[in-house]
């Protein structure tokens, strides 16, 4: 920062934003107030539309129409933004962010050359994202990977929510002191209640046969999934395995491009009546599916490190998760929940199983706050503040 001026200035760059779905916009819309009260000036510009005037800073939206004019578009509104700011807070890889060099921070939650290689086709859906780290692919692939490699690389600084995704970007030749792990964490629950007539009360005092009663849900073993309808996220897997096994009904929160396939599976394996799809379920609503569950499942192929699982915990339900990602860096085996190697259906048959047997949700519950000290809020604000003041 210059001369006389002691308000930092930040430009903050993104794909997608609030009231979008999705990690980085949530992220976003719950961390930039808490950034303007430490004494930040913010702007942000993203894709997308809708107001732009229900935040406390200003943002542009830019639309998205034919692919060449919105990045032209998004290249001429960050340009003077770049020549305003004292650090760019950058939250999507591929953006035409042309001008001033003002100092980079990027945050990475995931492997994108993997995500849109998997998205196009060009490998197959069920590709393990560390296989794909070392793998060499056809041209178009390896081209993804060398682009997402030389954009990062060229970053002043990255942040990552986990150890895991840590030892994954230095992997793409990333200067380890580039890296820095900062948590992901939730708000203050005052702060993340909706509408619901039962937000007035926290989370942890509603009870399980009180939320069920609001939805309307059976006493019976209950699952609750909640994730992006992807070909990594599992749920096909959990489809299986349930038709294993008698009584357990599983809830599914969520859209995406697998729900016709998942929804036909259900049927062929006969479980359809236990399959439940919910669709996309408001976030006040969405504690509430938490609470009444006895699981949370989350068996996907990559998390970097997720609110979901963060989410059920704060509620009190334990999860049951595959040992992939940053999972086990919020999952202590038989302490807060099961982890279960991926992908083995057998496993997770097994361990859904004795997650029903007598006692072990009671006990696994008792322990869901634990560990969860590490995911406070007011220090993952003030890690990112002295972190992005640290370039200006």
């Amino acid at each position: 920062m210059g001369g006389e001026r002691v308000t930092p200035r930040l430009f903050i760059a993104s794909g997608i934003f609030h009231p979008e779905s999705g990690g980085p916009a949530t992220y976003l819309y719950e961390l930039l107030p808490q950034l303007q009260q430490r004494g930040w000036d913010i702007q942000a510009l993203a894709y997308g539309s809708g107001t732009v005037d229900a935040y406390p800073y200003p943002l542009r939206r830019i639309p998205r129409r034919a692919l060449p004019l919105r990045l032209l578009d998004y290249a001429r509104a960050a340009r003077p933004l770049l020549a305003w700011a004292d650090v760019a807070y950058i939250h999507t890889l591929g953006l035409p962010l042309v001008g001033r060099r003002v100092p980079r921070i990027l945050k990475i939650v995931g492997d994108q050359a993997w995500e849109r290689s998997v998205r196009k086709g060009w490998i197959a859906p069920t590709t393990d994202i560390d296989a794909f780290q070392t793998t060499r692919y056809n041209l178009v692939v390896s081209a993804q990977q060398a682009a997402r490699s030389r954009e990062v690389q060229g970053m002043d600084g990255v942040v990552v929510p986990s150890e895991y995704l840590k030892q994954m970007v230095v992997g793409w030749g990333v200067a380890q002191e580039k890296v820095h792990v900062i948590y992901n964490a939730l708000p203050p629950e005052e702060t993340a209640r909706g509408s619901n007539p039962l937000s007035s009360t926290s989370q942890s005092a509603v009870s399980q046969a009180t939320a069920r009663a609001e939805l309307g849900l059976p006493d019976a073993p209950l699952l609750l999934t909640a994730a992006r309808l992807t070909p990594w996220k599992g749920v096909n897997y959990l489809i299986t395995a349930l038709s294993r096994l008698p009584d357990v009904r599983l809830l599914v929160a969520g859209e995406g491009e697998t729900r016709p396939a998942l929804e036909a599976q259900a049927g062929e394996l006969g479980v359809a009546e236990r399959v439940i799809f919910l669709g996309r379920v408001p976030r006040d609503r969405m504690s509430l599916y938490m609470k009444a569950a006895d699981y949370l499942a989350l068996y996907s192929g990559y998390e970097g490190l997720s609110h979901t699982l963060l989410e059920s915990l704060r509620a009190g339900t334990p999860v049951i998760a595959s040992d992939k990602g940053g999972n086990p860096e919020v999952v202590q085996h038989s302490v807060n929940g099961l982890l279960v190697p991926y992908v083995d259906i057998d496993a997770l048959t097994q361990v859904l199983r004795d997650a029903f047997e007598p006692g072990k949700r009671a006990a696994l519950a008792a322990n869901a706050q634990v560990g969860m000290e590490r995911f406070d809020f007011a220090s993952m604000v003030a890690q990112v503040d002295a972190l992005l003041r640290g370039y200006c």
